[in-house]
């Protein structure tokens, strides 16, 4: 039976305070007030003190109004029809079509038994030379994308939205502004992806406790589909403002601050959803990009420090491009000896050229004389950051890899290349 409480102890923000016994850690519950009926959800439990972030904001809400709790969590429809829709972060439509109620299944669930684990070994191809020559991505691999404000970070998730080689995309939106919402919405369902694609999108004019379920509802739809067999492909932009709704939430229910004011749970909150990530040993998989901006282009704020720890390497997207030093797919050794024999080799020896090129560069600007050596390395850094380094090129990995020969061929010697004579012989272009 549910529990109905007629007095409300406090308010404070948004958050109000009932005392109550018998009720779970993120349970709903239902507060009727002269506006209407909102929605609610626990967040914090201190005895039998139970505070609550009402979804809707507290304006008109008293302390002689009506708490119902509902005694389960937030649930999600894992329904087949889920495909092609829109959803708020607490999973009401927002394209204008009918709600989804069937086959609900409760949020923020436990990770995977790792039993029920097998070792990552499928690459995600995705068109782009950065990721797929240079960092390929795995199945289930936990990915974050550091980037800062400005960035084109949405541009590249809509790209790798389109282009994936998944079944499934579920793209999460916390604090998106609405043309970033819209700008989603129409590049997938111009390019065809909206058909394969399910979207949870919080902006910033929606309440905030909404934030830190966007990434929840994403996870538990994801693992449903993976369930089936599916590949699933989880975007999740931007876990800064994740973090950021984490601090809100928590200066308003007086918690004792840590790093920078952000709640001492960061860690342990990031990394229940990154480790989401799973490649199933009788179903599918699910693999985690998600974007995280770092406030002044720190990589020791708390967010981006707290998440290296978690996850399997990083993506450094700066001046508009994935950058080659920083970035690092740390489980790309289990794929690249299963694509082409001059895989390696190619990410390789392009990788340390590239190096040579930028210290060519600290060179010149410093007024030291060129030797034939550096001009050779000038025209192959140029070449390598227009042909590969750019977002906008758009290719196969075999394609990719066929480009970088021609690179290295157009600039450089068979042996001032470095790679071995028996894959010169077989891929040096004639």
């Amino acid at each position: 039976m549910r529990q109905v409480h007629h007095r409300i102890t406090r308010i404070a923000g948004n958050v109000i305070t009932v005392e109550a016994e018998n009720v779970g850690y993120n349970d709903l519950a239902e507060v009727t007030s002269s506006r209407g009926v909102s929605l609610a959800q626990v967040i914090r439990l201190q005895d039998n003190v139970v505070s609550l972030q009402v979804f809707a904001g507290s304006r008109g809400i008293c302390t002689g109004d009506e708490v119902r709790f509902l005694g389960r969590p937030m649930r999600v429809s894992t329904s087949e029809n889920l495909l092609g829709r829109v959803f708020t972060g607490s999973g009401k439509p927002r394209d204008g079509r009918p709600p989804m109620d069937e086959n609900l299944v409760d949020i923020a669930g436990p990770s995977v038994n790792p039993a029920k684990r097998i070792i990552p070994k499928n690459m995600i191809r995705t068109g782009i030379p950065m990721i797929d020559v240079f960092n390929s991505l795995v199945e289930s691999q936990k990915l974050p994308i550091f980037s800062v404000a400005g960035e084109p970070y949405n541009e590249l998730l809509a790209r790798i939205a389109m282009q994936a080689e998944v079944d499934v995309i579920i793209l999460g939106g916390m604090g998106l502004k609405h043309d970033d919402y819209l700008f989603f919405k129409n590049t997938l369902d111009e390019r065809g992806a909206l058909s394969r694609s399910v979207m949870f999108i919080h902006t910033a004019a929606d309440p905030v406790v909404e934030c830190l379920l966007v990434p929840d509802m994403a996870l538990a739809v994801a693992e449903a589909y993976a369930l089936e067999n599916k590949r699933v492909l989880v975007l999740l932009t931007d876990m800064s403002n994740f973090a950021d709704a984490m601090k809100e939430i928590a200066i308003t229910m007086e918690q004792i601050p840590s790093n920078r004011g952000y709640p001492g749970d960061l860690y342990s909150k990031l990394a229940a959803r990154y480790e989401k990530a799973v490649d199933f040993d009788d179903a599918g998989s699910i693999t985690i990009l998600a974007v995280t901006t770092m406030p002044g282009d720190d990589v020791t704020h708390p967010i981006p420090d707290n998440t290296g720890y978690i996850t399997e390497g990083q993506f450094y997207l700066r001046n508009g491009r994935i950058e080659p030093f920083g970035s690092l797919s740390r489980l790309k050794q289990q794929v690249n000896d299963k694509t082409r024999d001059d895989h390696r080799a190619i990410m390789d020896t392009m990788i340390r050229l590239y190096a040579d090129f930028r210290e060519t560069q600290e060179k010149q600007s410093m007024g030291f004389q060129m030797s034939p050596w550096d001009e050779k390395l000038l025209k192959y850094g140029e070449a390598f950051e227009k042909q590969m380094m750019d977002l906008s090129v758009n290719i196969p990995l075999e394609d990719a890899l066929d480009l970088g020969w021609r690179i290295l061929a157009d600039c450089f010697d068979k042996t001032e290349t470095g790679i071995k004579t028996d894959l010169l012989e077989t891929h040096w272009p004639k």
